[in-house]
């Protein structure tokens, strides 16, 4: 299949300040700045917990050896795979003890809207994965994408060079996908495109035939994918022993190279992704990420993905809100984390509110890596 690339439709995001708030003094300072990262290491996400600890351990170990936090940061690997209720708890009981001063990590929705408010007044929480929008409480900060900017241009480049205007969505039935969905309702309405069905599984679902049928009955020529981990990949192999890979395409915005290559070559065809980070994406902090990942770990290491590189977004988030203030305090981070930013993997980012700014870039799976095709 021919298609155009993506043109840079928006204005790239500005230029991230980097000043120190004019007369701040804080003396929130730990003697070890210890931040907990909560990643699933059970579970269908279960998949992303490799290689999110391994992108940490390099976040920190480049942070400690530039010496550019003070104290020395230390990490806290907290399993998100578990029930979001058994993962608040733990958070709790680290954040009453003293044994975290932040928290950060790529984990689900489900499991934000338990932590959050364990963590609200107490210590500063980075969200990292892309996740439905409207997280505003203070303290958290939301360093993913969120569908305005990431399904809806990808929608509209689909429709524009593909010719797909009839989608049917399939997702896990919790509140990333089911809040999602309804913003794909609204966006379809704006776009001119159809809706033909929503269908959702629970998660950890692995004998996907009935969907696969009602998706050939739903008339659509593409599905929306809202599968985490596991889940999407048992979606692409039944999805391509059907056949329907090659007469519908799938959109995703939760791809990364781990599902490709647990998917198999002969299960991605037709099948594309919108995020602010491919592994070989041909950014400076990214080609810079893949040089050091692979120093720190050596070529064997789990794959770099965009899960695990939105860990390194988070602690980096952190970082930067610290060197701002001079401080670790919730408070004091929140009443000054406007306009602080860096250049990253992700090329430059910047807090809009709570919400780290940033380019997504549209990609077609090539077997089982991505072809990055431009930005949205």
């Amino acid at each position: 299949m021919t298609t155009a690339k993506p043109e840079n439709r928006r204005d790239p995001p500005p230029r991230p300040s980097r000043r120190r708030t004019p007369g701040h003094r804080c003396s929130s300072r730990p003697p070890a700045l210890r931040v907990g990262l909560a990643i699933p290491l059970q579970g269908p996400a279960g998949l992303f917990g490799p290689s999110c600890e391994a992108v940490a351990e390099l976040a920190v170990a480049t942070m400690n050896t530039a010496g550019s936090v003070s104290p020395e940061v230390q990490v806290e690997v907290i399993d998100a795979g578990a029930p979001g209720h058994v993962v608040a708890r733990q958070v709790d009981r680290l954040v009453s003890a003293g044994r975290i001063h932040a928290l950060t990590g790529w984990h689900i929705s489900a499991v934000r809207e338990h932590v959050a408010p364990v963590t609200v007044g107490r210590i500063p929480y980075v969200y990292t994965s892309l996740y439905e929008g409207g997280e505003s409480r203070p303290g958290v900060f939301c360093s993913g994408e969120v569908p305005d900017g990431q399904v809806a241009p990808a929608l509209t480049w689909l429709r524009d060079q593909l010719g797909l205007r009839r989608w049917c969505v399939v997702g896990d039935d919790y509140v990333w996908p089911r809040a999602s969905a309804r913003h794909t309702r609204d966006f379809a309405h704006q776009l001119g495109l159809d809706i033909t069905a929503e269908i959702f599984v629970r998660l950890g679902t692995r004998a996907f035939e009935p969907v696969i049928r009602a998706v050939r009955e739903s008339a659509a020529q593409g599905v929306l994918l809202y599968l985490v981990g596991q889940d999407a990949v048992e979606f692409n192999r039944a999805f391509a022993a059907a056949g329907l890979d090659d007469t519908m395409v799938r959109f995703s915005p939760l791809m990364e190279e781990n599902m490709l290559l647990a998917s198999g070559p002969q299960a991605t065809a037709n099948l594309y992704v919108a995020a602010a980070y491919f592994r070989n994406l041909a950014t400076a902090g990214a080609l810079d990420l893949v040089a050091d990942y692979v120093s720190l770990h050596g070529p064997g290491a789990p794959a770099l993905n965009n899960a695990a590189e939105s860990c390194y977004e988070g602690i980096m988030t952190l970082a930067t809100l610290m060197r701002r203030t001079g401080c670790a305090d919730v408070r004091c981070l929140t009443a000054h984390a406007e306009g602080a930013g860096f250049d990253g993997p992700r090329g430059p980012v910047q807090l809009v509110g709570n919400h780290l700014r940033q380019r997504v870039h549209l990609a077609r799976a090539d077997g089982l890596d991505f072809e990055v095709l431009g930005t949205l």
